[in-house]
């Protein structure tokens, strides 16, 4: 399977060139980035690749086409290699809006191409240990999801640039993985409420994020992202009828890839973390499951659509409504 890499950036180079050449059957044979810097480092990591354009790479013979850019361009990138009649991935957010992400939807089943979202979070430790424990929870009442870090300076990143169509922010950023998860957990949602704050100095862009939802089955499922949290809470925490489940910490697979390793190495995903799980004093230690961020593209070449492109687009939905439920402060149904 041939493939072509629009971007080397964060997505690009920790998680998409490496989980891809990492993937027998796949031959990473082309990667775009305009970035000298970046080019340096794609040369040394994958000197089979060629370095092209985003021109050059829509003129090449590919199987496959991953769009790792900045948000505002995947709408583009994604159309483009539609049209080429090639397999699609794009990375997450899907689109800057839910209406743009449903006109790719339609376009690829028009053309029959398969596309996808790359939601990698969904194949995290911690995610695949919950749902692994849901069963022994009951009926689940209330979910609460985080994903909180120490960055108290601004960086020069898109991701901090305020206009619309670069669909910068927490909630785009780190918001679609909690989206998408709580979805995946307890399906549609009925009503969102959510509060946006920019907090550190000169920003942009929400860095102060927590969303409320209340999902069709009943459960609430509260979420929360932030950018200058000097210390964390847990990464989940489950409560149920018959008890509950929380772990902190956060999945290993970035910093690993980050560092060099690959999920071809022994012991790949394997983690000392442990959840808790039980009754107040009654409580026992749960070993996490082990990540599989490899899983996305064994499934892709396997001809399987790893992630529902349909799934981001309610994510999307979700997203907006919390953006109207922030600025109107009420909460918005679905």
């Amino acid at each position: 399977m041939r493939v072509g890499l629009l971007g080397h950036g964060i997505a690009g180079r920790v998680f998409h060139a490496p989980l891809i050449a990492s993937t027998e059957g796949m031959d990473l044979v082309a990667i775009v980035t305009a970035n000298p810097e970046r080019q340096a480092q794609a040369r040394a990591a994958y000197p089979e690749a060629a370095i092209v354009t985003a021109d050059e790479l829509f003129e090449m013979d590919l199987d496959l086409v991953v769009v790792a850019t900045p948000n505002r361009t995947h709408v583009e990138y994604a159309r483009r290699a539609i049209d080429k009649g090639v397999v699609v991935v794009v990375d997450k957010p899907f689109a800057p809006t839910s209406a743009e992400a449903e006109e790719l939807v339609a376009a690829a089943k028009a053309k029959g191409v398969l596309l996808t979202v790359f939601q990698n979070r969904r194949w995290d430790s911690d995610f695949l240990t919950v749902r692994e424990v849901l069963g022994e929870l009951g009926d689940v009442r209330r979910f609460e999801s985080r994903f909180e870090r120490w960055i108290p300076e601004i960086w020069d990143n898109w991701r901090e640039f305020g206009a619309p169509e670069e669909a910068g922010g927490l909630l785009y950023d780190l918001g679609a993985h909690l989206v998408d998860q709580a979805l995946q957990l307890f399906g549609p949602v009925r009503t969102v409420y959510a509060e946006l704050d920019r907090r550190r100095p000169g920003a942009q862009v929400d860095d102060d994020v927590f969303v409320a939802l209340t999902h069709e089955n009943g459960v609430r499922s509260h979420l929360w992202a932030n950018a200058h949290a000097a210390n964390h809470g847990p990464r989940f925490r489950v409560l149920g009828s018959k008890g509950a489940f929380e772990i902190s910490g956060l999945d290993e697979q970035e910093d690993a890839l980050a560092a060099g390793r690959r999920p071809t190495g022994s012991g790949w995903g394997h983690e000392d973390r442990t959840g808790r799980l039980g009754v107040l004093g009654g409580t026992t230690e749960v070993a996490v499951e082990p990540g599989a961020y490899q899983n996305f593209y064994a499934e892709l070449l396997a001809g399987r659509v790893p992630v529902d492109p349909a799934g981001a687009v309610q994510a999307l939905r979700v997203i907006e409504a919390a953006f109207t439920s922030a600025r109107q402060n009420r909460v918005v149904e679905l």
